[in-house]
């Protein structure tokens, strides 16, 4: 597997400063962060014009383009997205189902528009995402294990973050077997605790939390699981130097938690 980071921890830099803050920690590879108003360092709207640099950045600092994070349901967005990993050659688009928790009416309507999506990303080659959120339709193991019944489209799957399902009160070590036949991606990070809130950036790199990080990448060296692993920590803007520490820290742990399971 390859472990990852999104760009999104380092929002106030430019693309080459973050490619040569992941490759000295260590990492194998970015996912792009295509959040529009938190963080786009891949610009949908405009995503022709960057194609290149971003190539050229990839091969001169040896990162792979492990996927991209769009965090949209909207079509022309996400289109735009697809197009974008297509020409790219990124394998998996990622979103969230957005939708209410508990609201059966969201949760229906959320999947309708999830399959229509896995659709569009069908004809372009490549892969859209979802992964359970604190607070959206999908938003544990249960309603993962609904999406995955209620669309079969090969080109759908489970992009399985361990802090939202610690945040549904599971153990992700344990969700995770029940979800992994569908698993094209993991964001990860760790938790301070329950809360609906991931807690501060420092907080959440791997290692510094309560989830049982090392058990949940036993489940994915035993699945023989080898897509991206991309450490994902939100919050507000940082420097150069925290952000830094935040990702090497990570990777650190990471790797370590591999070496030993003997699949680094």
């Amino acid at each position: 597997m390859k472990l990852g980071i999104n760009t999104v921890l380092f929002k106030e830099y430019s693309l080459r400063e973050v490619f040569s803050a992941v490759q000295k920690a260590g990492y194998d590879g970015v996912e792009l962060s295509a959040i529009q108003g938190m963080c786009e360092h891949l610009v949908l709207d405009n995503w022709e014009a960057q194609a290149a640099d971003i190539i050229s950045l990839s091969k001169q600092y040896k990162l792979q383009l492990l996927s991209i994070e769009a965090s949209t349901l909207d079509a022309d967005r996400l289109e735009k997205a697809f197009a974008a990993a297509k020409a790219l050659e990124i394998p998996v688009v990622n979103v969230g189902s957005r939708g209410k928790t508990g609201d059966e009416a969201s949760v229906v309507e959320a999947l309708a528009i999830l399959k229509d999506r896995s659709a569009a990303a069908a004809k372009y080659g490549v892969n859209l995402c979802v992964k359970a959120h604190v607070g959206a339709a999908v938003h544990n193991t249960a309603t993962t294990l609904r999406a995955m019944k209620e669309i079969q489209n090969p080109n759908f799957g489970i992009d399985m973050d361990p802090s939202h399902v610690f945040r549904a009160f599971e153990k992700p070590e344990e969700a995770l077997p029940q979800v992994i036949s569908r698993v094209k991606h993991i964001h990860i990070r760790d938790c301070p605790s329950t809360d609906p809130s991931p807690g501060t950036p420092a907080q959440q790199s791997c290692g510094r939390g309560k989830i049982d990080l090392h058990a949940y990448f036993k489940v994915l060296v035993d699945a023989k699981y080898d897509g991206p692993v991309c450490l994902e920590v939100i919050g507000p803007a940082l420097s150069m130097v925290d952000a830094s520490i935040i990702a090497a820290e990570s990777f650190g742990y990471m790797n370590a938690c591999l070496k030993k399971l003997g699949a680094r």
